[in-house]
């Protein structure tokens, strides 16, 4: 079931509106990031503050129906605010990767694993790798699962 409560549209027209056609054309269209043809899912979080409902196009990087989202936020020195939604509420996150969005629990990751999944989420999107270099801080990666 995705995310219930007050929606709130992101500020950057571009989001919005990326989000507004891949829900309505239920992920045929707007599914890659802008011009680069690189695939997208869309990402609906709780509001660490608002408590609102947030939703926003991420690098689309699976495995085995596992899902990371990265917070790159292009290599900028803090993290994007969806980052500390996932943080505060990581049982109310849903997905949507095609027609139907469905909720799971994210949970950030470090070590190993994080090593493992930082390596798949480059290969999906190589500038992630010039993200961190432009970074101090170690980029975020969240790994996303089916409840169940």
């Amino acid at each position: 079931m995705p995310l219930e409560g007050e929606y709130e549209p992101s500020a950057a027209a571009w989001v919005r509106e990326q989000v507004e056609r891949y829900e309505a054309s239920g992920g045929r269209e707007a599914n890659t990031l802008r011009d680069t043809g690189l695939p997208i899912v869309i990402v609906s979080t709780r509001g660490a503050k608002s408590g609102k409902v947030r939703k926003l196009g991420l690098m689309r990087v699976e495995h085995d129906g596992v899902y990371a989202m990265v917070g790159s936020q292009g290599g900028a020195p803090t993290d994007p605010a969806w980052v500390a939604n996932l943080r505060a509420h990581p049982d109310q996150v849903t997905l949507q990767d095609g027609p139907e969005p469905w909720d799971g629990v994210a949970r950030e990751i470090t070590g190993e694993e994080r090593a493992v999944w930082w390596e798949r989420s480059v290969a999906a999107y190589p500038a992630y790798a010039e993200y961190q270099e432009k970074t101090d801080r170690q980029i975020p990666v969240f790994l996303f699962e089916r409840r169940g």
